[in-house]
């Protein structure tokens, strides 16, 4: 692995998962959702949410802006669980949707797919109460000029 990705492993990559984790649990943004990150392993990545109707469109469904949310926090902390230096950035992400959403459990499962030095690629798929995947995205994130150290929340 190249010397510059700053990834560890045993004990200290458990440190830096945990990290993450309170990391997102310290975004402002996460007050909006009913959400809980857990790092599962290096490159993956699971978010369990509850969606309600605070988060639906005209039509009675989940808005779009909570799928993406949802799928760029997995596939972004999926990367980010392979670097322990710097916080990654999104740069662009794809997303399919494949079945409305309504009021439930919700699960965001991200895996890291490529790309160890500067840019990451990560995919995830959402997977409702019934067992059955709602959607699915594929993210592009970079490495950025933030140190995670330097973060409110992220305590290794």
């Amino acid at each position: 692995m190249p010397a510059d990705t700053h990834v560890v492993s045993g004990g200290g990559a458990a440190a830096h998962f945990r990290a993450l984790e309170s990391l997102y649990a310290a975004a402002p943004i996460n007050r909006l959702f009913d959400s809980t990150l857990e790092i599962v392993d290096s490159g993956v990545a699971r978010i369990r949410f509850a969606v309600d109707e605070r988060h639906y469109h005209a039509g009675g469904a989940v808005h779009g802006t909570a799928y993406f949310k949802m799928l760029d926090d997995a596939a972004f902390y999926a990367c980010n669980s392979l670097v322990t230096d710097r916080f990654l950035l999104t740069t662009a992400f794809n997303l399919l949707f494949t079945r409305p959403l309504k009021a439930g459990p919700v699960v965001a499962e991200g895996r890291w797919i490529s790309g160890q030095r500067r840019v990451f690629v990560g995919e995830a798929r959402l997977i409702d109460a019934d067992g059955e995947e709602a959607a699915r995205g594929t993210g592009t994130f970079m490495r950025s000029g933030i140190a995670l150290a330097g973060l409110p929340g992220y305590s290794a």
